[in-house]
């Protein structure tokens, strides 16, 4: 089983913790992973273009001159997608991109996903993300010192940080989430990856073999 050092919010070594070989030293699956990015962004895509067609554009019905007897061409109405300002034929109409992936894949994907950022030095675990308050500038200046200065996603089961939740929030760049909340594609978006000692354990069991 992999052991991950434990830190504090000062950068300093604590302890560590022993993690199920199943879920953060398995094998990495690029296939799985391009899947699961898919679908997140599938599933993530809204689907609202659309185009009038010739009975939702505004403008007369009436036929424009008789069937016959002028010389010109037939035409039934000004709406016709013949015309300038008619309606549009087989252009898009609002659709839901989604679709299903199956469970285990998806959860593949998650073992492939923590597997690689460990391996890569990139996910750290720190042992609780205790803050005196909600300033943005202390939950800055904390991630500063783990070394966390870009894209950062920030994995904490308690539900009740309040000061954790509210001082990240304006954080560009800085995303929290729960364990049970954590996906692929925030995880390979990530340069580096916070986890609570608690959260990691939830992970740690809840996607063991």
């Amino acid at each position: 089983m992999p052991v991950v050092d434990v830190f504090d919010l000062n950068n300093e070594k604590v302890g560590s913790i022993e993690l199920a070989d199943s879920v953060f030293a398995a094998e990495v699956n690029e296939a799985l992973l391009y899947e699961a990015v898919r679908h997140h962004l599938a599933c993530r895509r809204r689907g609202t273009a659309k185009t009038k067609s010739r009975w939702e554009v505004s403008g007369s019905g009436k036929k424009l001159w008789r069937q016959k007897g002028t010389g010109r061409a037939r035409m039934g109405s000004i709406r016709s997608p013949l015309w300038r300002h008619g309606g549009t034929v087989h252009g898009p109409q609002p659709r839901d991109y989604s679709y299903r992936l199956p469970k285990k894949m998806l959860l593949g994907a998650l073992r492939s996903a923590l597997t690689a950022k460990l391996r890569d030095g990139e996910l750290k675990v720190v042992r609780a993300f205790a803050l005196n308050d909600h300033k943005t500038r202390n939950v800055r200046a904390a991630l500063e010192r783990l070394e966390a200065r870009q894209k950062v996603l920030i994995v904490d089961n308690n539900r009740e940080n309040r000061n954790l939740e509210l001082g990240s929030r304006n954080l560009p760049g800085v995303k929290l989430v729960s364990s049970i909340e954590v996906n692929v594609y925030d995880l390979l978006d990530a340069k580096a990856v916070l986890m609570s000692e608690e959260a990691a354990k939830k992970l740690s069991e809840a996607l063991a073999k």
